[in-house]
């Protein structure tokens, strides 16, 4: 099998699972316990705090949740009575997490180039906004947005600005004017299961969960051997940062130029190279993934598949129903080799010229 859905979830990073069989295996306590072996586990929740909030902005505080969908649900449940401004390409988890709190909600529109609409954002984001919710890098095109923009009109109205990082954490820089940041551990070569929410010193979102009040608004039982996970994760994207954009870079300059056919779905300058989703005029997607079931490729977000609908980015950006559908999203990453990609873009192209000899 060639791995090439990095948006939808990454290899585990050996040294993560390295970090976490110790907890899973033989040390057992309750981080939350008072004696020694409970205080041990503190321990290792806290080094992996400190790792996590390393590569997040100054003078703020990382809880660890569930994922981040959680934390997503969380800050926007948990946010001041008031308007919520967000993008019409956000995450699942946030344009349902803003249809479920109710209220005045404006979802501001996109361009062509999946970037959203600025003019549209200064006459939403007004006194009066409770916050505003962007991704930093979109699951689905890899379309950067203008956070920093978009945050200073928000500290402007007096409005919390959240960031969705769960796609760019680590590898696109988060700037410092913002108020709550959500990742995933899955993302960035960590365990699936935990994520975090880190707040602004002074923000303080009503709890989602209540209970125990672990993690000072988030309640219930930490994982030391998940947070452990997370924190080498982290860790490792530190490390790696230069080493693992210069790869990236190199496989995307691979991937336009095998793909030079087909037309790539979103900004090709404001982006991360390690998503690209391209469409060619006619495909039949289900048959392409169908002919080639050893090559892990996506139609679309993974967490919209077999919805029997065409992806809301896609149609957000201007795309039809019809064009949307010829859509697909190759991602890859820190463990993809240049020979692999290689190989398996080899295979997807002539999939898909032997679609257009057989029509």
């Amino acid at each position: 099998m060639t791995y090439l859905d990095y948006q939808a979830t990454t290899p585990l990073a050996p040294e993560a699972f390295d970090a976490m069989l110790p907890w899973l295996r033989d040390q057992h306590a309750n981080p939350h316990s008072p004696h020694r072996a409970g205080r041990a586990a503190r321990a290792a929740v806290e080094v992996a705090r400190e790792r996590v909030a390393a590569l997040l902005p100054p003078g703020g505080r990382v809880a660890f949740t569930g994922g981040a969908t959680e934390a997503l649900n969380w800050a926007i449940k948990g946010a001041p009575a008031g308007r919520v401004v967000t993008i019409a390409t956000e995450h699942a988890a946030v344009l349902d997490a803003v249809a479920a709190r109710g209220g005045d909600t404006v979802v501001l529109p996109v361009g062509p180039d999946g970037l959203v609409d600025m003019d549209a954002a200064r006459a939403a984001i007004v006194p009066g906004t409770a916050l505003v919710a962007a991704m930093l890098v979109n699951n689905e095109i890899g379309v950067i947005q203008p956070v920093t923009e978009l945050a200073a009109l928000a500290q402007a109205a007096g409005a919390w600005m959240l960031v969705d990082a769960v796609q760019g954490y680590g590898r696109v820089p988060i700037p410092d004017g913002v108020d709550l940041v959500a990742i995933s551990a899955h993302k960035v070569h960590g365990p699936k299961g935990v994520g975090a929410l880190w707040r602004r010193d002074g923000i303080a979102p009503a709890p989602l969960l209540h209970g125990g009040d672990q993690e000072g608004g988030r309640s219930g039982t930490l994982s030391p051997a998940l947070c452990a996970g997370f924190g080498v994760a982290a860790q490792l994207l530190a490390e790696r940062a230069a080493t693992d954009a210069a790869h990236v870079g190199r496989l995307w300059d691979v991937a336009r130029e095998q793909l030079a056919g087909w037309t790539v779905n979103g900004s090709l300058a404001q982006r991360y190279r390690g998503n690209i989703n391209v469409r060619r005029d006619g495909l039949d997607v289900n048959r392409l993934m169908s002919d080639l079931r050893d090559i892990a490729f996506s139609a679309g977000s993974a967490c919209a598949s077999g919805s029997g609908r065409a992806s809301h980015v896609l149609r957000a950006i201007g795309l039809s129903e019809a064009a949307a559908r010829t859509s697909i999203r190759i991602g890859f990453g820190r463990y993809t080799t240049e020979a692999e990609l290689t190989a398996a873009l080899d295979r997807i192209v002539a999939a898909a010229d032997a679609q257009r000899v057989a029509a």
